[in-house]
């Protein structure tokens, strides 16, 4: 089976999210052919280079969302029109939320990419901004759009022609090839998917193990603090966006998601926490299945299996130091539970950190353990440790789980709680907050309490550190939990059945197309082909793969499969068998 997964800002790169999972499925599934099309965010994401690919990954396409994409198409007058109307539609449906206009705005604007060539120039015009402009204005309008001034509607215009750049690519014409689509994420990264589905039949997977909308939100909700910046800027260097700017973004990623959870064929979230984000935003339950994330049981085999192992007395924080996490209300929960257990201690392993933030942390612990920090200058230790995962005294996340019997998650917005799964993996009992899937993750086998209430948990630490044959009864449950649920096979098994589902099932598609009607066999060379009637037909499917050291060769490339022009300033080809 030929598989097309979609990514956008990780796989096959070697820093970004979804990276681990879509290796590891793709690993898991060598009797079935991937290809790539993998959207980058950042030059230093690109410079950070990629993982290396097993050889049934024959094929990878990579554009970047970061970069200027000015093909110098021009469009004649008619063409203009034509745009003009889709583009009218698109915006018509963001400003006002209705699902119509935009799902034909999009579709209108893909068929003409399709057709005339990329939309850089087009999207970036003055048409654009005062089409936007209309519809801000316009009867039914959204209120926050309403007030929109000329900067909003150009920084509007600049991120959605960033955001609407897979519109310009020809993937999805490689993808009417492909047996079934698998986005690796909902968003701009559906999207060539889509367009696939809509103009060729190609069944279509989304997976979303944190919810893309949810997470825009998230980021355009840090990025109107004061003082903070983020991921959800509108340009490097240029800080938060505007409010209305915020609010015309977060319409279209609602419209998009609304879109894309209506036409595809089957959505699988990673938990109920997403499932019901994408219940909320029209998907239908008929159409979901939750399959959970899959890890390598056997990095914590060895601390999981080893119920002895750890200091009783010391509790265990493990992740990124960022304010999500809430770091300030743990250290002010610590408080408390020394003053009950004065030999408790609190280890802090960072995978990451915000460097402001882990600064305001290091101070805070400064200032509520001021005797302490005094006396471990002679005596050696500290109540409080800020540590990294791969320094000398946990040089993997296994040890920094095994290095006490209680794990901590503090946070105050969560999706999967990655970390928390990992800790029932290390058979480690665990105090948490009510927040996002957690409470389907622990299942009963760890306790829970309300965010930001420090007292509530200090006084589930101190159950747990007074008790430690509960404590382990908990690590013990939560380890067998985390191993029918949470690993690698399970992953793996249930993306299997998913993919023969998909295929068995699809309905017909528009160009005719009959699922494996083309042998595998047929697109390998080889002795058993008929140089009378199959080696034209081979040759002319085949283009020569770069040359060692050429841009776009990758290590050990080969052979890459044909795929007719694409835009040679915004995508690149790779062999990689």
């Amino acid at each position: 089976m030929r598989i097309g997964m979609l990514t956008e800002g990780g796989y096959p790169y070697a820093t970004g999210e979804a990276r681990l999972w879509c290796d590891r499925l793709v690993r898991g599934l060598p009797q079935h052919e991937f290809e790539l099309y993998a959207l980058s965010r950042s030059a230093e994401q690109e410079e950070r280079g990629r993982v290396v690919l097993p050889e049934h990954v024959t094929r990878v396409w990579t554009a970047p969302l970061w970069a200027p994409a000015d093909d110098g198409r021009t469009y004649s007058r008619r063409e203009r029109r034509r745009f003009a109307e889709c583009f009218k539609d698109l915006v018509r449906g963001i400003c006002a939320g209705e699902p119509e206009p935009f799902a034909a705005g999009l579709y209108g604007l893909a068929e003409l990419a399709r057709e005339q060539g990329g939309l850089y120039a087009a999207l970036r015009s003055e048409t654009a901004v005062r089409a936007v402009e209309s519809a801000c204005r316009a009867p039914g309008a959204l209120r926050s759009v309403q007030r929109a001034q000329v900067a909003d509607l150009l920084d509007f215009v600049d991120e959605l022609e960033r955001l609407l750049r897979p519109l310009s690519l020809d993937w999805y014409e490689d993808l009417r090839e492909v047996d079934v689509c698998h986005a690796a994420a909902g968003g701009v990264a559906a999207l060539p998917g889509l367009l696939a589905k809509r103009f060729f039949g190609v069944p279509l997977l989304v997976t979303e193990y944190g919810v893309q909308l949810r997470a825009h939100y998230l980021e355009h909700s840090a990025d109107a603090s004061p003082g903070q910046g983020g991921p959800g800027a509108t340009g490097a260097g240029r800080g938060a966006p505007r409010p209305a700017v915020r609010a015309l973004l977060a319409a279209f990623h609602m419209r998009l998601a609304a879109e894309i959870y209506a036409r595809a064929d089957l959505l699988t979230p990673g938990n109920a926490h997403a499932r019901r984000w994408q219940e909320r935003c029209g998907a239908t339950r008929d159409r979901l299945q939750t399959v959970y994330p899959g890890m390598e049981a056997d990095r914590f085999a060895t601390v999981g299996e080893d119920p002895d192992c750890g200091d009783p007395d010391t509790l265990v924080w493990v992740g990124r130091i960022e304010p999500a996490k809430d770091l300030i209300a743990l250290l002010h929960a610590f408080a408390e539970v020394r003053r009950a257990a004065p030999d408790t201690r609190l280890r802090i392993f960072a995978t990451a950190a915000v460097p402001g933030y882990l600064a305001d942390c290091r101070s805070l612990a400064a200032q509520l353990f001021p005797d302490e920090a005094a006396d471990a200058v002679t005596a050696g230790e500290n109540p409080v440790t800020f540590e990294e995962i791969g320094g000398p005294e946990a040089p993997s996340p296994a040890e920094a789980y095994g290095s006490g019997r209680v794990v901590v998650l503090s946070s105050v917005i969560e999706g999967f709680p990655i970390t928390l799964a990992e800790a029932m993996l290390c058979g480690r009992a665990t105090v948490s907050t009510d927040v996002g899937a957690v409470c389907e993750v622990i299942g009963g086998t760890g306790l829970v309490v309300p965010p930001r209430n420090p007292r509530a948990l200090a006084d589930a630490c101190l159950s747990l550190l007074r008790d430690p044959e509960r404590a382990q009864r908990l690590g013990a449950a939560a380890r067998a939990r985390a191993l029918e649920l949470f690993t690698v096979e399970q992953n793996v098994a249930a993306f299997k059945e998913i993919y023969l589902r998909l295929l068995a099932g699809g309905p017909a598609r528009p160009d005719g197309g009959i699922p494996f009607e083309q042998p595998p066999e047929a697109r390998v060379p080889g002795h058993w082909t008929s140089p009378t009637w199959a080696a034209p037909a081979a040759a002319a499917d085949r283009t020569p793969a770069a040359p060692a050291g050429a841009p776009g060769a990758g290590p050990g490339a080969g052979e890459a499969r044909g795929a007719g022009p694409a835009p040679a300033t915004t995508t690149t080809t790779e062999a990689t068998v």
